[in-house]
Order: C-alpha cells, then sequence, then structure tokens
C-alpha cells in the first residue's frame, strides 16, 4: 500500500455473493473512489443458495481468507467491513414525510439527514403494520425519489431557505434471517459489520452515475442465484425487484446433461464464451468435448425463462411498460444470448440491452494495473461507495455478551438496550435491603433496609449510564444493582422504649425503666428484633427496679428520706389509672409513626394507560418503568423515531412513583 494512504480511511467491502464473496478496499478522494486492493474467493462447497447463506461457518471461512489476501496487500489488518444483501424475499414500501421549521431558514445537511431518519422510521410503522406475516423484517436501504422544497418538488435541499421540507422515499426490507446470516458470518471471520445495503443499491450507485437517472434505465445484476432489479426515472431510483432465478440455473443445468459435478458444469459455461470447444470428465471418469454453440443450445430454454421473468418484473416496476434501456451487470449476465434475449422480451434494439463494466468506471481508479475492470466488480465497488452515503437503521450491539439487534432511531440509549434485552427494571437502581417488620405494643412497624449500590455500567469500557447514546457495534455492560444492608434494630433504639415513662418526684424527672416482652418472653433492652416480633414495652415496673431508677435519678440520701420517697413514689406510680397509661400510650405512638415506617404489604393498583385501566399486581410501591410488565409493548419493535411517556400530562422519568387513578401516555413518536 503507498505510504500516503491513511490506512484509517479506508473502506472495506464484500460482496458475499452465491458463487463467489470479492473483496475490495479502497478510498473516496474527491469525486472519485481509489481502489487499492481487489480479491475473489470462490465457495469451496455450496454453502449459499439464491442469496440465502445455508452453512454460516463456511461462508465465514471464505470471507476470513479473502480479508487476509486483502490484508497482506495494504499492509495493515481490517477490522470492518461494508456488506450488502441480496433482494431475496425483497420487500419494498414507497412513502412521504415532511418537517416543518419554526420559522424560515437555511435547509443544512443535518436538517436532511433528520428528514431521512423521520421517513425511514416512518416506513418501517407503516410496514409493520401492513405485513401479516410471522417473519420479522428489517429495513435494509433507501432511496430517495423527490425532495420539496415549500411543497415544491426540487433536486437539492441544502442552502436553500425554507418553512417546509419533504420528501418521497422508497425503503426496502429483508426478512430476518437473511441479515443475521450475514452478520453472525461476518462476525466468525473477526470482523463487524459498518455498513449493510442492497445489492441493487450499491450496483446503482457505480452503474447509473446520477446524469443518467434522469432517463428511464432498468439495472439488472446477474449473479448466481438472484437477479435484483432497480428502475431509475425523473433523476432518482423509482423501484426495487428481484427474481430468485441467476447464473447457476444455467450452470446447473449444463451439469445434468454433460453428467458432470456442479464446479465442472460452472467451468464448462466460463469457457464457452472464449473457447470453440471444452474438454472435460464426466462423473465416471470418461473424457468428453463439447462445443459451444451445444453448451449454448443446451441452455437455450433456461436463458429465455430468466430473461422472459426479468422482462416481467422490469416492466411491472416500471409501470407495467418498457424501459428506455437495460445495463446489465454480474457474473451471471455473461453469458452469450442473455442480453439479446432480454432485449427482445422488452421489446428494445439489442444494442439498448448491454453488459456494464469498465464503461461505467470512470470515477473509479484502479492502483492495481491488472485489477478486474469487468460487470462482476461492478457490485463490490458500489458497496464501498454505499458506506459514504448511508448510515444504517439497524445497528447490532452486545449487551453483556449476548449480541442483540436494534433498530435505530438515532435516540438509541443504554436504558433502552436494557429494556429490549428484558435486564430487571430493579436491576438499574440501588435496591434497599430487606426491611424489617415487627409490632410494638400492637401498631405495626417496618424499619427500611439500607440503599445498596448503583449497577455498574460500561460502553466499551467507559465509565457510563442509563442516558448515554448507543451506536454500532457498542459494548455495554452492566453490573445489576446491588440490595443495601438488611434493617437491623435493637429494642433500647426504639422511640417508644427512649421516652419511656416518666415521674416527678419531689419536682424531679425521673425516667422509669419498663419491662419488655418479645412474642410474650420477657428480654432485655438490647434484644435485636427479628422478622415478624411481637414487642410489648409495659407502662409498669416492679417495685425493685423502680427503687433502683430512683436510686439512679436521685442519687444517695439519707435512708429514711429514700424509704420515705420511695414509698410515695411507688404509692403514686401504681396508682396511676389505666385509662389515662392508655391514652398516654395512643398519644405518643401517633406522635412517633411517620409514613415511612408503615408496613407496606403487596397491593394493586390501578392506572388509566392511554385512556384503558391496567391494574399492576405484585408490589407493595410502583414505579412508571413497571407498567411495561403490564401491558402490550413491545420495545424490541420499534415503530416510530421515540417513545412518548406522559405523566400525569407531563414528561415521566423511569423511576416516578405511581398512585392509584394515575393517568399514563405510552405511545411511539410518528
Amino acid at each position: 500500500m503507498p505510504k500516503q494512504i491513511d490506512a484509517e480511511k479506508l473502506v472495506f467491502g464484500l460482496d458475499i455473493g452465491t458463487r463467489s464473496i470479492v473483496g475490495t478496499v479502497g478510498y473516496r478522494v474527491r469525486n472519485k473512489f481509489v481502489v487499492v486492493t481487489q480479491q475473489v474467493k470462490e465457495h469451496e462447497s455450496r454453502s449459499m443458495l439464491d442469496g440465502q447463506i445455508h452453512d454460516i461457518a463456511k461462508v465465514a471461512e471464505t470471507i476470513r481468507q479473502v480479508k487476509e489476501a486483502c490484508e497482506q496487500d495494504i499492509g495493515s489488518e481490517l477490522h470492518q467491513v461494508c456488506i450488502a444483501a441480496a433482494g431475496r424475499v425483497l420487500r419494498t414500501l414507497d412513502t412521504h414525510v415532511d418537517m416543518v421549521f419554526e420559522e424560515e431558514r437555511e435547509t443544512r445537511a443535518e436538517d436532511i439527514a433528520n428528514l431521512m431518519s423521520l421517513g425511514i422510521e416512518k416506513a418501517y410503522k407503516e410496514f409493520s403494520q401492513s405485513e401479516n406475516s410471522d417473519i420479522k423484517f428489517y429495513c435494509v436501504g433507501y432511496s430517495v425519489i423527490r425532495y420539496y422544497l415549500n411543497k415544491t418538488p426540487i433536486g437539492n435541499l441544502e442552502g436553500h431557505k425554507a418553512r417546509q421540507i419533504a420528501a418521497d422515499l422508497i425503503a426496502t426490507f429483508l426478512p430476518d434471517d437473511v441479515v443475521d446470516g450475514l452478520y453472525k458470518s461476518v462476525e466468525l471471520a473477526g470482523l463487524e459489520v459498518a455498513n449493510l445495503t442492497l445489492e441493487p443499491i450499491a450496483a446503482i450507485s457505480v452503474a447509473i452515475p446520477e446524469k443518467f437517472r434522469m432517463l428511464n434505465i432498468g439495472l439488472v445484476d446477474v449473479g448466481a442465484g438472484t437477479s435484483d432489479i432497480s428502475i431509475t426515472r425523473d433523476g432518482t431510483i423509482i423501484a426495487y425487484g428481484m427474481i430468485p432465478m441467476a447464473g447457476d440455473a444455467i450452470t446447473e443445468k449444463i451439469a445434468q446433461h454433460c453428467l458432470v459435478d456442479f464446479d465442472m458444469a460452472e467451468k464448462i459455461k466460463r469457457d464457452s464464451d472464449t473457447l470453440d470447444s471444452i474438454a472435460f470428465e464426466d462423473i465416471l471418469g470418461l473424457p468428453q468435448v463439447i462445443s459451444r454453440d451445444e453448451v449454448l443450445s443446451i441452455v437455450a430454454d433456461v436463458i429465455e425463462e430468466e430473461a422472459v421473468k426479468v422482462a416481467d418484473e422490469i416492466k411491472r416496476l416500471n409501470g407495467d411498460k418498457t424501459v428506455s434501456a437495460v445495463f446489465v451487470v454480474g457474473g451471471g449476465g455473461i453469458i452469450t444470448g442473455y442480453t439479446d434475449k432480454l432485449a427482445s422480451e422488452l421489446g428494445l434494439v439489442k444494442e439498448r440491452v448491454a453488459l456494464r463494466g469498465k464503461e461505467v468506471m470512470g470515477n473509479i481508479e484502479f492502483l492495481n494495473e491488472n485489477a478486474l475492470k469487468t460487470s462482476l466488480m461492478v457490485t463490490p465497488i458500489g458497496i464501498c461507495l454505499n458506506y459514504y452515503e448511508h448510515t444504517n437503521n439497524l445497528i447490532y450491539v452486545s449487551f453483556n455478551g449476548k449480541r442483540m439487534k436494534l433498530y435505530d432511531n438515532g435516540h438509541v440509549t443504554v436504558v433502552d438496550v436494557a429494556l429490549q434485552a428484558d435486564f430487571p427494571n430493579d436491576g438499574l437502581f440501588p435496591k434497599r435491603g430487606r426491611a424489617l417488620t415487627y409490632s410494638v405494643n400492637g401498631k405495626s412497624k417496618i424499619a427500611k433496609g439500607e440503599l445498596g449500590e448503583a449497577a455498574e455500567i460500561t460502553v466499551n469500557g467507559k465509565p457510563a449510564d442509563i442516558n448515554t447514546p448507543v451506536k454500532m457495534n457498542d459494548k455495554i455492560v452492566i453490573k445489576e444493582s446491588t440490595a443495601g444492608v438488611r434493617a437491623r434494630i435493637r429494642i433500647e433504639n426504639l422511640p417508644e422504649f427512649k421516652e419511656g415513662s416518666k415521674l416527678t418526684v419531689d419536682g424531679k424527672e425521673i425516667e422509669i425503666t419498663r419491662p419488655i416482652f418479645v412474642n410474650g418472653k420477657p428480654e432485655p433492652a438490647d434484644y435485636e428484633i427479628k422478622e415478624d416480633d411481637r414487642i410489648e414495652i409495659k407502662d409498669a415496673t416492679t417495685r425493685d427496679q423502680l427503687l433502683v431508677d430512683l436510686d439512679e435519678g436521685y442519687g444517695e440520701e439519707p435512708e429514711e428520706e429514700k424509704e420515705e420517697s420511695t414509698s410515695e413514689a411507688a404509692d403514686s406510680y401504681e396508682d396511676l389509672p389505666d385509662d389515662e397509661s392508655e391514652e398516654e400510650e395512643e398519644s405518643e405512638t401517633a406522635e412517633e409513626a411517620e409514613e415511612d415506617d408503615k408496613p407496606k404489604p403487596k397491593r394493586d393498583l390501578t392506572v388509566m394507560v392511554n385512556g384503558k385501566p391496567v391494574v399492576l399486581s405484585g408490589k407493595s410501591e410502583y414505579v412508571f418503568v413497571d407498567v411495561f410488565d403490564f401491558i402490550d409493548f413491545d420495545l424490541s419493535n420499534p415503530q416510530g423515531s421515540g417513545v412518548v411517556t406522559n405523566h400525569n400530562g407531563k414528561n415521566a422519568g423511569y423511576m416516578d412513583t405511581l398512585s392509584e387513578g394515575d393517568t399514563l401516555d405510552i405511545y411511539w413518536k410518528d
């Protein structure tokens, strides 16, 4: 690799095809893309069929070999890669999105980016509502059909003053298993996905430059298992499509006729483009020779079938009419006769359906003079270029070592990931130690435990919190919050014990020690209270204890005076009316009781969520985030740009305390 190239600016793209994997490494400088190296490796077995990965481990091994070959050429390691998915089981959806500014102002690049984000979110929501399949789909790409400035169509919004901007978009969706297979294979090869796009989106970025998109042109990327189609008109891409038939169908026909395995049939097909006759051995080991004309005769019906299906799909995507011209890229369209037959089916002169390779690479510079500049290289280069044009609306992150897939609305935070991972709500916040429930003189009491440590959160090894933003390939680790020390208390520390009973003797206040009973048994004042203990602190005492208390209160005094005062005090205390003692106890208890000390058994709580009553159960207290356990609201399947959460008409916090009859609003923001 030339010394002037900054390795950090290199983009690595992989075209993971049915027959082969093409790796491209390059960088963009001004309006050119410079290809530093390209590497091609065929699958050693049919580990992919019709654009779908069937053997993840084998595909990963081929990716690893391509990666290492590229690394050897550039002299540095590759860690991230851009990939594209074939249009197998492709779904598309058109949508319109607009954005109004508070006042007229100049439109900035970030405004356009926000508009695109809103458009993709809207398309995703509309698609999810219209798709009745159990299969989960993900948006893998989009194209702008048209921009609007103050409701008037315009080519580019940036720099124009506007009060309102809008766009028509076409979004493309693929099934979960297709996307998952690609990501898993890449990860096993030691790479992280930097960008995911669709193969026809990648191909068109090279094959049909913007200056040609005013024309009504069709692009067909003929691979091994699928033929991906896109249509341009009025300066933009107006449609995408796919048929599950391509080069492999031709190869299989040759294999059946010549009685050879798939790899030999593929060789015969390729050699027929340059040789008049091809020698081979069949599966019995017998030498055979077949002419080029015979090969073309064998596959003529397959080529016709494929051309008919592609032509029908092009016309369907173009409003049931033909296009002005068709560009063909990909290795599957190279065989003689394919473009002519497609032109015939579309009603075009044959010159208007042509293979495109070197002809469309005017803005591509190759450092290697011997680099391949054929139609096979169009899509791989386009995958790299797409990195600069689009960002994913699907991201993968690692959460506590587990790989997770999330819809990226541009505002994903740690708490969003935790909720979608079913991480316990109370695991994010400090937990109190076990409370202690007991009673004193028939009044229920509860002592709270101490608060524990908050959850330890890191993102990519750095300290974070629940509001830290999350992006593609972030590694999030949450160590669950801990519970504090359980509640512990001795009787001598109880307010009821400390206050005690007081007597006034000769104008001096004396504190009297009262008998203590726990569960009916006498206990000392330093007794540690246990769960459900029934504590009684009597408003009475023995004569002997009274003498001790008086000694401590008075100190030494003449024996005669002490006996007299003791006798009077004892008579005075023992003569206290029972009802007065009870009234004093109730008064003291009422003064001591605080709201936090009352017992809080489990209870049901009814709140109104989006206008409907929802009953929460299983806890003594409830916070806002608990509601998600009782409503049908799938955070793992976003339906908008974010979740709106209101509590009694105000912005809600995750840990807001809920009360009976509270009004909550929870819905996806458009």
